[in-house]
């Protein structure tokens, strides 16, 4: 669920004309799934693209154009040394206050990055589940946990629109560079919302769309007010947010009270 470099860098793709002209052959043999690709179609929550832009899947929420889910071809990336130095992962960690003792989620673990961490902190008492849609990352992640001897975290295999977490469950959900992935961002965020436990917190961390200097493609970046204008529109309101990374918000929320 999270993003290779090539989807997330300014950088080109060499496989993009080959990609191209397969989907150019697809839609002239299928007419009539082209015939629902109309201009500015609603549905439900989402509105169609008539023209989605390269980094999209062409469907949006909220006037945000959602972007690819990242393969499961790209976890060696996830694991970059660079990235301490780009993103502080550990002051990512330490700004989100976890507890021993604690259950909490890393939502699109893919190769368990920040899982292995989270684990560390909510110790041999508390729990982290770790959610991904892509079978191959969760056994990637397998891997690692069993190379670094963690044994308190559960592996779940989420779905597009669903977590699969049980309800009330949750005092903590952490989405890095994740969340603008979503294919069905509101339903997901329902799911969520209700694993939470009443005084539970969901974690937004996306690159700053704010910011030029971060060397990051558009749509995977995204700004503090269409977080918050998403956030509020599936129910939770804002808590803090923390500045302290290179790259990207920290923004803290819980369910809303009313």
């Amino acid at each position: 669920m999270k993003k290779t470099f090539q989807h997330h860098t300014q950088s080109g793709n060499d496989l993009s004309i080959l990609i191209y002209f397969a989907i150019i052959c697809l839609l002239s043999l299928s007419p009539h799934i082209q015939s629902q690709e109309s201009s500015g179609q609603t549905t439900s929550h989402y509105t169609k693209l008539a023209r989605p832009s390269r980094d999209g899947i062409g469907k949006a929420y909220q006037g945000r154009e959602i972007s690819h889910v990242m393969g499961h071809l790209g976890a060696d990336w996830l694991e970059r040394p660079e990235r301490q130095q780009e993103e502080r992962p550990d002051l990512l960690i330490q700004s989100l206050g976890i507890r021993p003792g604690q259950t909490v989620a890393d939502i699109g673990a893919g190769s368990g990055y920040f899982t292995r961490r989270m684990a560390r902190e909510v110790g041999k008492d508390g729990k982290v589940m770790a959610v991904d849609i892509q079978p191959e990352m969760l056994d990637i992640l397998k891997n690692n946990l069993k190379a670094e001897g963690i044994e308190n975290v559960e592996m779940i295999l989420g779905q597009e629109s669903s977590p699969n977490l049980p309800e009330a469950s949750l005092d903590m959900v952490l989405m890095v560079d994740v969340y603008h992935e979503f294919s069905y961002p509101h339903e997901m965020m329902t799911a969520i919302r209700k694993a939470l436990k009443p005084n539970g917190q969901v974690v937004w961390v996306e690159y700053r769309l704010e910011d030029p200097r971060v060397p990051i493609k558009l749509l995977h970046k995204m700004s503090k007010a269409q977080v918050q204008k998403e956030a509020e529109h599936q129910g939770f309101e804002w808590v803090r947010t923390y500045e302290g990374l290179p790259r990207q918000h920290v923004l803290f929320f819980k369910k809303a009270s009313n």
